[in-house]
Order: C-alpha cells, then structure tokens, then sequence
C-alpha cells in the first residue's frame, strides 16, 4: 500500500499506548490522537505484513469523550489529553483486563478489578523535569523532549503536568545558557559540553535541586550560571554536576559532583523522611504516591509481630512507609547509591527496624533463609520489564504469606499472573492514576495464598 496515502477509518478501540485502533482491508491501524467511536481520515506513514502506522488528518465524527488539550507539543507524556478525564481513568482499568485476557492467568475471570483511584486535579503534578538541551540552527537554545520515534527536540516553553516553579527555573536556564553563552551539545558531531538539564522539586519543603549533564567534567562559566540561578531562585538548595562522556541514548554517567549547595533534596511521604540525591529515583506524582502506599499498607495489613521483605527497594520508600509497624523490614537492591540513600532514609525517620543490602532478591533471600529468616510478608515493585524470573522461583519456594505486588506495566504484570497464580488468589487489582494525561497505569495486587 503507498505510503502517505489517506484512509478513512472507524476507530474501535484504544491500545496499550493510548493510540486509537480501526481496521482497513483486514489489517489492525494504530492511529494515535484518535478516540473509540471516531470516523477519521488517516494517512498511511508504514505498514507491516500485519499492521499499519497512520497519523490522524481529520476528524469526520468526534468522540463524546474528546477534550480540547492544555498543550499543542507532540512528544511523550502528554498522549491522553484530547481525552476527558474520567473516560482516561476507564481507559485505564480496561488496559488491566486486556492485559489479563491476553495472558489469561488462573481465574482471571473472577478477578476483582477495582476502578481506577484518580486525581482531583490532573495537571501540574509532576515533580521532576529532565529536558534535553540544543541549539537551533538561528542560535536559540532549546530545552524539551523529543518528538516520538524521532530525534527531533521540541522546545517545551509551557508543559501542563509539570509543576510550575520547576518549569519557571528551567526557562531561566535556557536564558542564562545563552547569556553566558554555555557551550551545548550536538548529537550530530558528538561536540558541546551541555546535554541534560534534571529539575527536580521537593512536595514537602521549599526546595529545588538542579543537575547539569554534560560530556566533560571541565564547566566554563559555571560559576557565573550558578550565581545567577542563586540569586533569582532561593529555593534551589543544591547544584550538581553529572559527566556522561558517551554518544550513547542514556542520560546519566557515572560521575557526579557537587557544584553548590547540598548533595541531596529533602522530601517527606507521611511522617518519612528522605534524602534524594541527584540520580535517585522517586514517585513524579507525590500526592498520588502517599495514596498508593496508603493502599499497599492497608493491603498488607503489617502487624507488630511480622517481618517485611521490600525487593526492588530502591531508597526505601515503600518498606520504610508501610513497615513502621512491623518487627523487622529488610530490603535489597542492584543500585548501590540506592542502598546507601535507603540506610540514611531510615536513620533520618528514626526506623531501626530496617536492613538494607546490595543485591538482587533471590541471592538475599536464599541466604536469609539459611540464617532462619523467612519473611511474613512481601512487596514487590519492579521496573516496566516485570519480576525477574529467579525471583519468581523464589516466591514460589518461600511463599510468604502476604503479598503485594506494584506494577507499572500492566502487560508485564498479566504475565507475571501466569505464575504467581500457581500459590496465589488474587484477591483484588487496584489500579491508581500516577501519570494523568499519559496512557501509564500503576496497579496494586493483593494476594491471598493458596
């Protein structure tokens, strides 16, 4: 079929992605922007032996659902916001049960899927900002992300799921490069220094850390940058430099330094205290992270004799969260930053009930158990990529007897299903709404064991 060529289409459904779905001569379309009960013209951008590619050209018959967007940028994390806020809150608990046809876990039929917890107010949420940093062909620095599938940078002057104080330092950041003319990076000659601008802004103190990434450890003009920023913005209380020297997609390298200011931003869930340095990771959506921990607490019901295992700790957060109450919490991770910022969290909420190690889950906690420690319960929260399958083979051996599993990816964690439901019930799924106006959705699992 000729590529550029325009369809007309009935979109019938949306996908995992948030793109709309019709058919044309038998094969499945993807059409992002389009809306379920959609007549649309499409035009053709690549087709595959078994699907098609297109981009909406026109809307014959608008969607009841359909909403004017806040912003007009096609780049990611805005994919949902023609669509009004309660129909993306369905979309989202139906992405549950695609996921769970799909994969068809034991009783899955059966499962109770809970709707979706949302937000009152679904802008301005997020608490981190990391925006690529060019130079235009006219001179103007650009700070924004990339359009989809492309290497394109759209500039982001505006972004309506960011908060606003982090937006109001990035656009000063953008004026300061050029008024002190910073040397940028080009992705095409692998030349300039400054390629990532990481903001990031604490919910529960007055506080902003900001992280340069660049290709050299050398800065000119940093001092100048620094004094500036200082002086417009007394919320930034730490400066950091992160030095990634490879061509390569990732954003962050290895070393990190201190250029002014602390090494670390103070943040707090409930009466938790933590120290996030430059390239921990944290929940982008606090006021929805306190009500997704809330649910795990309550799901895990810890009592004061019980012992809890927080595999994928990272800085703590969830262990440190719900555990309070138990007897003992012991967490792991692969990341040893992470490790090193879990101890300090527990230390500076008065938690010494809390073990953290280096390492992956199963080798702790085979060797827990050759100690006499079995956890009475466990929480898992993996990366997009699902359970590591020798942490599986351990959950089966060792089958704790309350468990919650966190997902972000509803397609990793049917799968996982697939497994786990050898031991266990699931007693319900609930899903919660992390990422408004983006087809992410974040899931609870209570299970129940068999």
């Amino acid at each position: 079929m000729e590529k550029k060529k325009i369809i007309k289409l009935k979109i019938k459904k949306m996908g995992i992605n948030g793109e709309g779905i019709g058919y044309f001569q038998r094969k499945i379309v993807f059409v992002p922007q389009a809306l379920p009960e959609e007549y649309i013209l499409a035009r053709i951008e690549k087709e595959q032996a078994k699907y098609i590619n297109a981009q909406l050209v026109k809307i014959l018959k608008k969607s009841p659902v359909r909403t004017q967007p806040r912003d007009k940028y096609d780049v990611g994390g805005i994919e949902l916001e023609h669509l009004q806020y309660p129909a993306q809150l369905k979309f989202k608990e139906d992405i549950i049960r695609q996921s769970l046809v799909k994969f068809k876990p034991q009783g899955y039929c059966q499962m109770e899927i809970r709707s979706t917890m949302g937000m009152d107010d679904p802008y301005h949420y997020r608490n981190k900002a990391q925006f690529q940093i060019r130079k235009a062909k006219n001179g103007e620095i650009l700070a924004g992300l990339y359009r989809p599938n492309s290497h394109y940078l759209v500039d982001l002057p505006t972004f309506s799921t960011q908060k606003p104080l982090t937006m109001k330092v990035m656009r000063v950041i953008v004026a300061l490069i050029k008024k002190w003319n910073i040397s940028v990076y080009d992705e095409r000659q692998h030349y300039g220094l400054l390629k990532t601008v990481v903001i990031r802004e604490s919910e529960a103190f007055d506080q902003v850390q900001v992280v340069f990434i660049t290709t050299s450890d050398r800065f000119p003009q940093k001092n100048q940058l620094i004094n500036d920023l200082q002086q417009q913005f007394p919320e930034i209380v730490s400066i950091m430099q992160n030095v990634n020297r490879s061509h390569g997609s990732q954003i962050w390298g290895d070393e990190t330094f201190n250029l002014a200011g602390k090494d670390y931003l103070d943040e707090q869930l409930g009466n938790v205290h933590f120290k996030l340095s430059a390239r921990a990771f944290f929940q982008l959506n606090p006021q929805q992270t306190i009500r997704l921990y809330d649910q795990v607490a309550q799901a895990l019901d810890l009592q004061p004799h019980e012992t809890l295992v927080d595999a994928y700790c990272g800085v703590g957060t969830i262990g440190l969260y719900v555990g309070q109450n138990a007897k003992e919490i012991r967490g792991m991770d692969i990341i040893p930053e992470a490790i090193q910022d879990a101890r300090m969290n527990a230390q500076l909420s008065g938690i010494s009930n809390a073990i953290y190690e280096i390492g992956t889950a199963d080798k702790w906690f085979a060797k827990w158990a050759q100690e006499g420690f079995v956890p009475d319960a466990l929480v898992v929260d993996p990366p997009r990529t699902g359970l590591d399958a020798h942490l599986i083979q351990t959950i089966h051996r060792f089958k704790p007897q309350k468990f919650v599993y966190v997902s972000c990816n509803p397609s990793t964690l049917a799968r996982d299903l697939v497994k786990l439901t050898n031991d266990y019930h699931v007693e319900y799924i609930q899903s919660i709404d992390m990422f408004p106006q983006t087809a992410r959705c974040e899931a609870i699992v209570k299970f129940k064991r068999k």
